[in-house]
């Protein structure tokens, strides 16, 4: 990757926008990170993060352009900040409509109206993927080794997401034993799992196939920002709801951690699996 052109990265949370950080100043290209006032990034040592508010967006699209910025990077989970109304300047409070009727289409809609923002000032969003392409694994088994059963269950997951993508609802869900024990909505992967957990003892077979977790994005996702991903603390909560393993589109979701999150799914005896 050439490090000539300069970079933002707007970080969410968990550690995903410092390993971007940290990736892109490895190739010369020092980068800007850029997070919401009030929701700091966890970054490693020696990489700092500049707060911003969304109130003063065009303000902050005018200085990277300013400052010879290129390119910009979403990095990690975004939440929803509350806005003072009394904060916003002119011109991004122009921009209030526009984002407003996208968030109702749902999240991609919203994030889709959002690059286009930033694309209207010249600047290329990135996906994480073409900063750190070794954060998305091809087609294969990582850790342990999927059942005939537990294959199935990944593939009715996979319809499943296939038919409920383009609603833009979630991202992952949980299929046992051929039926969808819980499904990613807003609250995100943490709380379906701990539904899954909760309802695990539903399974029609108690000595049966345990389940499986799938993760994809949407149908015809902008896959520049807001893949799906996966770590160390996916595996424990997948473990916690007593599940097989987890599976997910090759070439489309982020595994965090790699080799952490390799070596907890084995002493968690929980499979990972890349599927095609």
């Amino acid at each position: 990757m050439s490090g000539a052109a300069k970079t933002a990265v707007l970080a969410g949370d968990g550690g995903l926008p410092g390993v971007v950080a940290q990736a892109l100043a490895a190739s010369g290209t020092p980068p800007l990170v850029l997070a919401l006032e009030g929701f700091p990034p966890a970054l490693p040592e020696g990489i700092t993060a500049e707060s911003f508010r969304l109130e003063r967006l065009v303000p902050l699209l005018d200085r990277l352009v300013d400052e010879g910025f290129a390119r910009v990077v979403f990095a990690g989970a975004i939440r929803r900040p509350r806005l003072d109304p009394e904060m916003f300047d002119p011109r991004t409070a122009a921009l209030v409509p526009r984002i407003l009727t996208a968030m109702q289409q749902g999240d991609d809609g919203a994030l889709r109206e959002v690059i286009a923002i930033f694309e209207e000032w010249g600047l290329e969003v990135v996906g994480v993927d073409a900063i750190c392409p070794a954060l998305v694994p091809g087609e294969g088994v990582l850790a342990g080794e999927p059942s005939a059963a537990d294959r199935a269950d990944a593939a009715r997951a996979t319809a499943i997401l296939s038919v409920t993508g383009p609603l833009d609802i979630g991202q992952g869900c949980v299929v046992v034993q051929g039926l969808c024990l819980a499904f990613e909505t807003l609250p995100g992967t943490e709380a379906m799992l701990e539904f899954a957990a909760l309802h695990h003892g539903l399974r029609p077979r108690p000595e049966g196939a345990r389940g499986v977790l799938f993760k994809a994005p949407k149908p015809g996702q902008d896959r520049r920002i807001d893949l799906p991903a996966i770590g160390p603390d996916t595996v424990a909560q997948a473990a916690r709801a007593g599940l097989a393993g987890i599976a997910w589109q090759a070439g489309g979701v982020l595994l965090l951690d790699r080799e952490a999150t390799i070596a907890a799914a084995k002493a968690a005896g929980v499979f990972l699996w890349a599927r095609a």
